[in-house]
């Protein structure tokens, strides 16, 4: 963390411990990336956290579909911690490697399925005019669901945020690995 001093867990207030064991001891496993920043604002921390949670383990969307969500998220602020993570988690839903290398080169992907395209297209659109036309909106509700649509809908906010953080506090990617992204091929 190139802008915050690293918390020193047996340095954490009460309200943060109870957040930092929380994290560590649910679906994540662990306090990773943008929760050491967030715990240094515990009862925020918590809402995101919950939040989080809820999308990536308790959501409606099937995990390969919700992986290219947050990819075409990551790619769009070039959010290199976020990348690293999901990229891998991606792969091991069953994106094929083939998308997440276009993602990641900006570049158009070889989508498989009616679902992913739906997926891709709304989360692009989202992003790139901050707002969905009604072709990629029906499309999506049409492969997705209403639900699935507004769980995309958060998720793109969701990871949005996440981005922010992570790039605001310069958070990289874990155990010195290289940053996958290059800056200028934003989507």
């Amino acid at each position: 963390m190139a802008r915050l001093p690293p918390l020193d867990p047996a340095m954490l207030s009460d309200r943060q411990k109870e957040i930092f064991d929380k994290i560590a001891s649910g679906p994540r496993g662990r306090v990773a990336g943008p929760f050491k920043v967030l715990l240094q604002c515990p009862g925020v921390a918590d809402q995101v956290q919950e939040l989080g949670r809820c999308l990536r383990f308790d959501g409606v969307l099937p995990g390969h579909l919700r992986e290219l969500g947050i990819l075409v998220t990551a790619r769009f602020w070039t959010a290199q911690f976020e990348w690293h993570a999901h990229a891998r988690m991606a792969r091991e839903e069953g994106l094929d490697t083939s998308v997440i290398e276009a993602i990641a080169a900006g570049a158009t992907p070889p989508l498989a399925t009616p679902e992913e395209n739906a997926v891709y297209n709304f989360c692009r659109e989202l992003h790139g005019n901050h707002a969905v036309g009604d072709e990629s909106y029906t499309q999506a509700v049409a492969m997705l669901g209403r639900e699935g649509v507004i769980e995309l809908t958060v998720l793109s906010g969701y990871y949005t945020m996440i981005s922010m953080i992570l790039n605001t506090f310069e958070i990289a990617p874990p155990d010195g690995a290289a940053p996958p992204l290059g800056a200028a091929s934003r989507m």
